[in-house]
C-alpha cells in the first residue's frame, strides 16, 4: 500500500492506453521519490517506453492521471510538460552532428529555447560556466571544441544527456542510454547518471542488467501493460515471475 502522505516527484495512477482496443498499457500505477534512480525493465512488449510517451505527452492516455511535483501531466501538451522539468532521452543519440560539443550545449540552453529569447541571448560568462559545467560532467569537457559527428556512439549519448541536463530538468527520462556502449562507456554512464541524482529523479528504461544493478534505487517489472513485480533488484531477482516472463530468458 502507498503512504498517501508522501511526497512523490512523480506519481502515476491507473494509467491506460489503448491502441485499436489494444491495451499497451493497462492500469499501471508507479510512484518515483525525489531523488530516486528509478529503472523499468520487461521484455519487448510490455510497455515501457509507452510509458515514457505518455509521461512526455507523445502519446495521450485513454485513462489515468500522472502527476509530475503535483501537476497533472495528461492535459498538457509536449511542450508545457518540458517546462514543467521533464526532459526525455530517445534510443537514438538525436545531436546536431554538423556542431561542436560547446555548440551542441549552448543551442540547449534554456534562454534560448524561445524566439524573443533567441533574439536576446547572449554567450556571456554564465553561459559559458554552466556549459563547461555539464561538458565536465558528461566526461566531454576538453572536447568542448570537437565536432560532435566525430565523437564515439557513447560520447553521443553522454552529448545529448548533457543537452538536457543543461536545461536543468527535475525528472530525467532515458530510454536504453547504454545500448551500443563499450563496458567502459557503460560503467561511466552509471557513474554520470548516479552523480546527477543529487537534485533530480531519474527514469530509465534498460536492458543491460549489470548496468542496472548499477544504478537502480528501486527496479519496476513490467509485462503486458502492467506491474509484475517492483522492489530492490535483489527482490526482483528472485521473483518467480519475473524469472519465468523475464530473466529466465
Amino acid at each position: 500500500m502507498i503512504n498517501a502522505q508522501k511526497n512523490f516527484a512523480l506519481s502515476i495512477e491507473g494509467l491506460t492506453v489503448s491502441f485499436d482496443g489494444f491495451k499497451a498499457v493497462n492500469d499501471l500505477s508507479l510512484y518515483v521519490e525525489e531523488q530516486e534512480i528509478r529503472v523499468i525493465i520487461g521484455p519487448n512488449g510490455a510497455g515501457k517506453t509507452t510509458v515514457l510517451d505518455l509521461i512526455c505527452g507523445k502519446t495521450r492516455a485513454t485513462s489515468g492521471s500522472i502527476k509530475f511535483k503535483g501537476h497533472e501531466l495528461t492535459r498538457m501538451k509536449e511542450a508545457h510538460i518540458v517546462q514543467q522539468g521533464v526532459g526525455r532521452k530517445f534510443q537514438n543519440p538525436s545531436i546536431y552532428e554538423d556542431l561542436t560539443v560547446f555548440e551542441n550545449l549552448e543551442i540547449s540552453y534554456p534562454k534560448g529555447r524561445s524566439v524573443f529569447g533567441s533574439l536576446l541571448f547572449r554567450r556571456d560568462d554564465v553561459v559559458k560556466d554552466k556549459i563547461q559545467e555539464v561538458s565536465d560532467v558528461i566526461f566531454l569537457g576538453d572536447m568542448l571544441d570537437s565536432p560532435a559527428d566525430l565523437l564515439s556512439h557513447g560520447q553521443k549519448q553522454w552529448l545529448e544527456i548533457g543537452m538536457l541536463l543543461i536545461q536543468d530538468p527535475e525528472l530525467l527520462m532515458l530510454d536504453e542510454p547504454v545500448a551500443g556502449m563499450s563496458v567502459a562507456e557503460r560503467k561511466q554512464t552509471a557513474e554520470l547518471l548516479n552523480r546527477i541524482t543529487e537534485d533530480r529523479s531519474v527514469l530509465v528504461v534498460e536492458h543491460d542488467m549489470q548496468f542496472v544493478e548499477d544504478i537502480a534505487h528501486r527496479v519496476t517489472v513490467m509485462h503486458q501493460g502492467k506491474v509484475l513485480s517492483e522492489g530492490s533488484m535483489e527482490h526482483v531477482k528472485a521473483d518467480e515471475k519475473v524469472i519465468e516472463v523475464y530473466l529466465g530468458h
